[in-house]
């Protein structure tokens, strides 16, 4: 049951071309998911973000971080929260690198599950406080690691950032009125990951679940950074290939699917977009990317009743917002394609007001902003929730 009491707390911090390292002892890690794999030693360095204080409690951070992982080199990704009773400890949201194992990758690419306080506990992309365990400090921590060799070179990383936030939404609320978005779309290629059902199933259980890859492969598509036949020729068949390589260099093993949220942006920002996670407020806001040329990848929640159109429900399913009606109603490639396999039913208009609540109400607004460098988005609001 949504909370009868609305708060649209969100607070993005971001640092770009300015990650000074440390040099740190060297890391031995024998990779678990990797039957007999040896313990390798790696030389590391590491970098910890300035602690951002909050002016209100937070009940979640989610990370980005955009980077390159020459071969041999990966990431490992962690956070702190404090509250009045103090600092957590460091707990980890990943162990991270481009590529699997079976291409350049020296790890296999995953969150680390099991990490449980009593300040709360890390759930595959996210930190979730713990009732009574609000937060109103954190602080990130990169470390870089790479082979022994000293000619090995190191992960090259252009962003990190971390949304802080507080989303609850009263559903008797009224929902936004259209606004700058009114009739404007973004021509963003379609496909459906209903084309991919059955296939690949060690990856998230085939297309079934590959609505976030997907979404993410529209959007790259639309900027010119899709993977390139060339590179897409492992996958062995034409049926859209480019997602099933999303999917690879998205998949956490350890979470067992494709979803991972900032897997995603990670994944975009290594195909040389600016990419990062965050909540937004309300479509006003969507509004604004889309006025701007900026599709947006969001979550959303929802019973098939609650929306119509759609032809299913979902517990969680990303899709790309690409547009508004003149009346301002949602124009979504929805990868989910009413359950067809066709990219001819990716494209669909869905009523505003249902849209914005499914949106809202479980997954908090949730988006994947993913832009080129030369794009600029829209002015952020006081309390900056994108960057």
């Amino acid at each position: 049951m949504l909370s009868s009491v609305s708060e649209r707390h969100a607070a993005l911090a971001l640092w770009e071309n300015d990650v000074e390292w440390v040099q740190a002892p060297d890391v031995h890690y024998a990779d678990p998911h990797v039957e007999g794999a040896p313990a390798t030693t790696y030389r590391a360095r590491y970098w910890e973000s300035p602690v951002i204080e909050l002016d209100w409690a937070a009940r979640e951070l989610i990370p980005s971080w955009n980077a390159r992982t020459p071969g041999g080199t990966w990431l490992q990704v962690e956070g702190r929260v404090a509250d009045e009773g103090g600092w957590s400890p460091w707990f980890t949201f990943a162990r991270w690198a481009e590529d699997d194992v079976a291409g350049e990758s020296p790890i296999t690419r995953t969150s680390v599950p099991g990490q449980s306080f009593e300040a709360g506990h890390v759930e595959a992309d996210s930190w979730v406080a713990a009732s009574g365990h609000e937060f109103d400090r954190w602080q990130l921590r990169l470390t870089a690691l790479a082979g022994a060799s000293h000619e090995q070179p190191w992960p090259d990383v252009s962003l990190v950032a971390a949304v802080a936030c507080r989303m609850s939404i009263d559903p008797d609320e009224p929902t936004s009125t259209p606004a700058v978005g009114r009739g404007h779309e973004v021509p963003v290629p379609v496909h459906s990951q209903r084309l991919h059902v059955d296939s690949f199933p060690h990856w998230d259980d085939g297309g079934q679940s590959w609505c976030s890859p997907t979404s993410t492969t529209m959007v790259l598509a639309h900027w010119g950074l899709a993977p390139s036949p060339a590179e897409s020729a492992w996958v062995g068949h034409d049926t859209d290939p480019e997602v099933v390589h999303g999917v690879r260099r998205v998949f956490d093993r350890d979470y067992g699917g494709a979803g991972n949220w900032s897997f995603n942006t990670a994944y975009a920002g290594a195909r040389g977009l600016r990419a990062y996670v965050t909540r937004l407020r309300d479509l006003t806001e969507v509004e604004a990317f889309v006025a701007a040329g900026v599709p947006l990848v969001v979550s959303v929640t929802f019973r098939e009743e609650e929306l119509d159109g759609a032809g299913y429900s979902t517990k969680g399913h990303l899709l790309t917002v690409v547009g508004f009606t003149a009346e301002g109603d949602v124009i979504s490639n929805d990868p989910n394609s009413h359950r067809v396999a066709s990219n001819d039913e990716v494209r669909t208009v869905y009523r505003r007001e249902q849209f914005e609540r499914v949106w809202l109400g479980a997954d908090g607004g949730l988006a994947y902003v993913m832009h080129p460098r030369d794009v600029a988005l829209p002015t952020a609001p006081v309390e900056a929730n994108w960057a």
